[in-house]
């Protein structure tokens, strides 16, 4: 059984994370979401939050699993018995880092092999920066998360003062 996890923050998760999902899920027999709590980060959404959204718009994907983890991606892979890290890629800059984490994972654990995808073109100007910016000018993001999403994000802009939608 090949299981692979698609890590990140997914603060908020957006359809372009959505579509790597999407398309990653059909490579693998099962795929875990990784949902990363970086404390070194003061993400919107807590990490419980961004579990929920995640769980609502990956409900039709029967062998999607979301799990929240800390620390290395090599151990969360181990413990969960991955063997394959995918990620999504929108532009050279991403790959440079993302080539560099991957060449550090393989270093620290030889049998984790990363695939890179590359992001629909529909989506590979959008990042999880730019829908939060969007939303805190007030600005319709209908068309970079899903209707759950956009939903939440009103309710937590809205909470915390940054926006009136």
């Amino acid at each position: 059984m090949l299981k692979g996890i698609y890590p990140g923050s997914f603060d908020p998760v957006t359809f372009g994370h959505q579509d790597i999902i999407r398309r990653s899920a059909g490579l693998v027999d099962e795929l875990i979401v990784g949902v990363l709590n970086n404390k070194a980060k003061s993400p919107l959404f807590s990490v419980k939050e961004r579990v929920r959204m995640l769980n609502e718009v990956t409900k039709d994907m029967p062998n999607v699993r979301i799990v929240p983890f800390e620390g290395l991606l090599v151990d969360f892979a181990r413990r969960s018995g991955a063997s394959v890290v995918i990620r999504g890629l929108r532009a050279i800059t991403d790959f440079e880092y993302e080539l560099q984490m991957a060449q550090t994972n393989h270093k620290m654990e030889p049998e984790i092999e990363t695939i890179f995808l590359t992001t629909s073109l529909d989506y590979s100007y959008l990042s999880s920066t730019t829908v939060k910016e969007v939303a805190a000018f007030g600005g319709d993001i209908s068309q970079f998360v899903p209707e759950f999403v956009a939903d939440c994000m009103k309710e937590k802009m809205n909470l915390k003062g940054e926006c009136k939608l």
